[in-house]
């Protein structure tokens, strides 16, 4: 069965780095990607990734704070979060999709269970 395992996160300060790793080794799925989930709000873009060929984007939100990267394995992906603020706090939920065009305007998606991130002040 198809499925994408997260891990990292948890809790920082604000200005502090965490990395969130993605997992879908029993995917055929080279577009990979993150969203986040506050409370109260809809889930939001945060970046993807082609695994094959180039084409890796962050949200506006995250630019120059935020970067997405393959992972060692296949069909991984890592998402380093630096310079954090109180409203990166959300839950991420990994994303894989046919492209990397599929996983930004979430279409046709396999998600994660979710991750949470706290930042605090």
């Amino acid at each position: 069965q198809a499925q994408l395992e997260e891990f990292g996160g948890g809790s920082a300060q604000v200005g502090d780095s965490l990395r969130l790793t993605c997992t879908g080794r029993t995917l055929n799925r080279p577009g990979m990607g993150w969203y986040r989930q506050a409370p109260g709000k809809s889930r939001e873009y945060v970046a993807s990734i082609a695994w094959h060929g180039a084409g890796d984007r962050v949200a506006a939100s995250v630019k120059g704070r935020f970067t997405i990267s393959k992972g060692g394995d296949e069909n991984s992906v890592i998402l380093q979060m630096t310079q954090l603020r109180v409203e990166d706090t959300a839950t991420y939920y990994c994303a894989a999709g046919d492209t990397a065009e599929d996983v930004r305007k979430q279409q046709a998606l396999i998600w994660g269970q979710g991750i949470q991130v706290t930042v605090s002040s």
